[in-house]
C-alpha cells in the first residue's frame, strides 16, 4: 500500500459523505447485478437441463395417445423449471378440459382455443424468464453516470482544497483527484459486468422463446391430427 493516506482505506476516510454515499450506492448496484445474474443463470441452466429430459418423454406419451400421463409428467415437480413443460401443460390441460366438458366446439374452434391457451402460457413463461434481467440493463446504463457524479464531487473537493490552502500544488488537489478517479473506476467496474450479464441472459431468453414457439407449433399440429 502507498503511504501518506493514499491507500484505499485512507481515501475512504478522507471522502466526504456525498462521495461515500455514491460509493455505497455503486456497491449495492454491483451486488444486485451479481445476485440477479447468479439466480438467472441457475434458473436457465435448470430450465435447459430439465427441458432436455422432458421433451422426449412427453413426446413418447403423446405419440402413444396417453394424454393423462403426459399431463402428469408436465406437472411433475421434476420439471418445474422447464419452460417447455409449462407451455405444453397449458395446451394439454385445455384440450382435456374441452373434451371432458363436452362443450360442443367444432374442430377449428377447439384447436383455436388450445392455441390461445398455449400462447398465454408462452407469454407468462417468457415474462417469468425475463424477471430481473431488466435491472441489469438499468444498472449497466446508469452505473457510469453514478460514477461520473462521484467524479464531479471529487473534482469539487479538489478545488475546495485549492481554495483552502491558497495553493494549486499537487498536495492540495491530490486527494480530490484520487477520489474522483476511484469513483469513475467504481462506476465502470459495476457497469461492465452488468452489460455482459445482460447480453448473455438476453441471448438465452431468445433461445428459450424459439424453443417454446417450436414446441407450441408441434403441439398444435398434434391436436389438429388428433381431432381430424
Amino acid at each position: 500500500m502507498a503511504s501518506g493516506g493514499m491507500d484505499l482505506i485512507g481515501m475512504w476516510n478522507q471522502m466526504a459523505w456525498v462521495a461515500k454515499s455514491i460509493a455505497i450506492i455503486l456497491f449495492i448496484m454491483s451486488m444486485w447485478s451479481i445476485g440477479v445474474a447468479i439466480e438467472r443463470i441457475y434458473t436457465y441452466t435448470q430450465a435447459r437441463n430439465q427441458s432436455r429430459l422432458y421433451a422426449p418423454q412427453v413426446a413418447k406419451h403423446l405419440k402413444e395417445g396417453r394424454l393423462k400421463e403426459a399431463i402428469a409428467l408436465s406437472s411433475s415437480k421434476n420439471y418445474r423449471y422447464s419452460h417447455l413443460a409449462k407451455v405444453v401443460l397449458a395446451g394439454l390441460q385445455e384440450f382435456q378440459f374441452q373434451q371432458e366438458s363436452g362443450g360442443g366446439l367444432s374442430r377449428e374452434d377447439l384447436v383455436d382455443t388450445v392455441r390461445r391457451a398455449i400462447q398465454r402460457a408462452s407469454a407468462l413463461t417468457a415474462a417469468d424468464l425475463k424477471k430481473g434481467v431488466a435491472a441489469l440493463a438499468t444498472i449497466g446504463s446508469t452505473a457510469p453516470f453514478v460514477g461520473l457524479l462521484g467524479t464531479v464531487v471529487g473534482i469539487i473537493n479538489a478545488f475546495t482544497g485549492i481554495a483552502a490552502t491558497g495553493s494549486g500544488g499537487l498536495g492540495a488537489v491530490s486527494a480530490g483527484i484520487a477520489e474522483a478517479l476511484v469513483e469513475t473506476a467504481l462506476g465502470l467496474v459495476v457497469a461492465i459486468p452488468a452489460v455482459w450479464f445482460y447480453n448473455y441472459l438476453t441471448g438465452r431468453i431468445e433461445y428459450f422463446n424459439v424453443e417454446m414457439d417450436n414446441s407450441s407449433s408441434e403441439l398444435v399440429d398434434y391436436f389438429i391430427k388428433k381431432t381430424a
